[in-house]
């Protein structure tokens, strides 16, 4: 298993330097922004090749989700995740991270009562996914199907509903991302739903409890990272969190080497 990270305000902005920072303080991987991705393609393949740091995936960068209540809004993001995952193929990332939607509804605040029925979610939801397989497939990349927290989508919450989509609509592309702090509101038990869902789980999201950096909260990482290496997971470790404290930068390289330790 390798870490990665996604970008933080305080990395360099620019892209090369920003790939030479994330060398020098010992990440193994990217993952960008889609749009950013897009925009600045030829950048970060000089970039790339200059450090070797990999772009893994790509997560975010489209307007419309997946899941999407307004149609037109839904297509249009299909067609711009189309092109994020047509600029991955060219500089060799995995997949796109993609939830069903985020912070557009949920059942836990008011008004509780959602605009579209269950049935019209999972077929707006089974559309998209159908279509992306398809995508995937043509550029050799896959779809990392987010699970979020019951507060910020009320769609896909557990491994197991990402599970479901993906067996009912025998999707060969799409896998699970499990990110451990949408996890540890919704599952039992993280390391157990890591291994239920082990033949399905294609790529990891790290944060603390409270959504900061790793270390910095309640989060037993050595025991979830054993059970992932025990189901044979060598994929990405990324993290995705905010930071806090008096220096950002330090604690974050505090952070990687606490996910380091608990690698051994």
């Amino acid at each position: 298993m390798k870490i990665g990270t996604q970008n933080q305000a305080f990395f360099p902005e620019d892209i090369k330097e920003k790939f030479r920072y994330l060398k020098e303080v010992g990440f193994e991987g990217f993952e960008i922004d889609g749009k950013f991705l897009v925009d600045h393609l030829d950048e970060v393949k000089e970039a790339i090749a200059e450090t070797g740091i990999p772009v893994t995936t790509a997560c975010g960068g489209y307007s419309g989700w997946i899941g999407d209540f307004i149609e037109e809004r839904r297509l249009k993001g299909l067609e711009e995740i189309k092109q994020i995952l047509e600029a991955l193929q060219e500089v060799g990332g995995k997949g796109i991270v993609v939830p069903a939607a985020w912070g557009m509804f949920t059942f836990r605040l008011p008004p509780m009562a959602s605009p579209r029925s269950q049935a019209g979610d999972q077929k707006a939801v089974s559309e998209s996914l159908s279509y992306l397989d398809g995508i995937a497939e043509e550029t050799g990349t896959t779809i990392f199907l987010e699970p979020l927290n019951r507060y910020q989508d009320h769609m896909i919450n557990t491994l197991a509903d990402a599970r479901r989509y993906i067996e009912e609509n025998s999707l060969k592309n799409v896998k699970i991302i499990a990110d451990f702090y949408h996890m540890n509101i919704e599952e039992d038990d993280i390391s157990e739903a890591l291994h239920q869902n082990r033949d399905l789980v294609g790529h990891i999201h790290l944060a603390d409890n409270h959504r900061y950096q790793p270390g910095s909260g309640s989060l037993d990482f050595k025991k979830h990272f054993n059970q992932l290496r025990e189901d044979g997971y060598n994929g990405y470790l990324t993290i995705e969190c905010r930071v806090r404290g008096n220096d950002p930068g330090a604690e974050y390289i505090k952070a990687l080497h606490h996910l380091q330790e608990s690698l051994i």
